[in-house]
């Protein structure tokens, strides 16, 4: 079986038969990609956008100001946030120094955060002022020596007025000495994401460079990713498919990551009228959702390029309507499954482009 190969004949022919995998870091993936791309948009949030060269140029500042607070090779960092620009640019700039990222949620409730922080044994992390009061609580059961804050808001949050506790928009506008380079092997842990699995208790799930340039790689190729294509990043980046997927594979092939904090249907359809991403990744209910609602039933969506389904069984049903959406507003995209699993990042299997296969 494996010598005929007779899956191959089923790829779309953009699909190279075998891949040459970078041996690199998600930062230096990072890196190639805005020599290659400067001028294109590397993530919208909320309007608020930047090209892949001042992405960069933001990841080296947030990587300096966390080697000056003492982050170093080999440390651990929480980063508790929902998807927005300084989760991510924290996520790179960890990486860069050659520590290890952990991503929980951001309403994990205290004794949650407690059992995260000693369980990767973070000694800084990284989350949004409004959650503080939950951090505060368990501050003195962890090894944290840095709890860096970022607002969200202006609603004002009473926070202590420790040393232990730094602002993100004081810690990117000061100026500090350039950090050296740091060799990080790509088969060196560095992400660790969380999954319950079947028993309910969070495992960690270790996860190298090479695991996300891998899945990275498969993902850019196989959606045939460049800086023409967009991406609605509505899963969250401490869940597999969100941070693999809509971000980091987003990134390597070039494409614009638009970064959605929180979301309803509602502002699904919106976003989609208004911000005319080439690919949608999403689960069953966002489909069903997306189905029912007036506004994207009227919006034109001759700019889809592809549409994807995970985490859960996609229903016929489902399926055939959102298509039948798609084919009245200007698009022939059909709906497809995709499986994966947080231990390989993600997605580990998709439909191609150009075949569906039900089930």
């Amino acid at each position: 079986m494996y010598e005929k190969k007779p899956w191959l004949e089923f790829y779309d022919d953009h699909v190279p038969e075998i891949i040459d995998y970078p041996r690199t870091t998600m930062y230096k993936a990072v890196v190639k990609t805005a020599e290659k791309y400067p001028n294109s948009i590397a993530y919208d949030f909320m309007s608020q956008k930047s090209t892949y060269k001042e992405m960069i140029e933001q990841i080296d500042q947030c990587a300096r100001a966390l080697a000056n607070l003492g982050l170093k090779n080999g440390d651990r960092m929480t980063i508790s946030m929902p998807t927005s620009p300084q989760g991510v640019i924290c996520l790179y700039a960890v990486n860069k120094i050659g520590a290890i990222a952990s991503m929980i949620h951001p309403l994990s409730p205290p004794k949650q955060i407690e059992f995260f922080l000693n369980l990767s044994e973070s000694t800084f992390a990284l989350t949004i002022d409004k959650v503080y009061p939950n951090f505060k609580q368990i501050l003195g059961n962890t090894n944290l020596k840095a709890l860096i804050l970022t607002q969200f808001s202006q609603d004002v949050v009473d926070v202590a007025d420790t040393k232990q506790i730094f602002w993100w928009k004081d810690i990117m506008a000061k100026s500090y000495p350039e950090i050296p380079e740091f060799e990080m092997d790509p088969d060196e842990m560095a992400v660790i994401l969380y999954s319950g699995g079947t028993t309910g208790v969070p495992k960690r799930i270790m996860l190298s460079n090479y695991n996300f340039i891998t899945e990275g790689t498969q993902v850019a190729t196989w959606m045939d990713l460049s800086d023409k294509d967009s991406s609605l990043a509505i899963l969250p980046i401490f869940h597999g498919f969100g941070l693999g997927v809509c971000v980091n594979a987003i990134f390597m092939g070039g494409g614009k990551s638009i970064l959605v904090p929180s979301f309803t249907p509602d502002q699904v359809a919106d976003l989609i009228k208004s911000k005319k991403p080439t690919l949608i990744f999403g689960v069953p209910t966002l489909y069903e959702a997306l189905n029912r609602n007036e506004k994207f039933q009227k919006t034109d969506l001759s700019f889809l390029k592809a549409a994807f389904c995970g985490a859960d069984t996609l229903p016929r049903t489902t399926k055939e309507k959102f298509e039948e959406i798609c084919k009245n507003n200007g698009s022939d995209v059909q709906l497809r499954e995709g499986y994966g699993l947080t231990e390989a990042v993600t997605g580990i299997c998709a439909m191609p482009l150009g075949e569906y296969r039900e089930g």
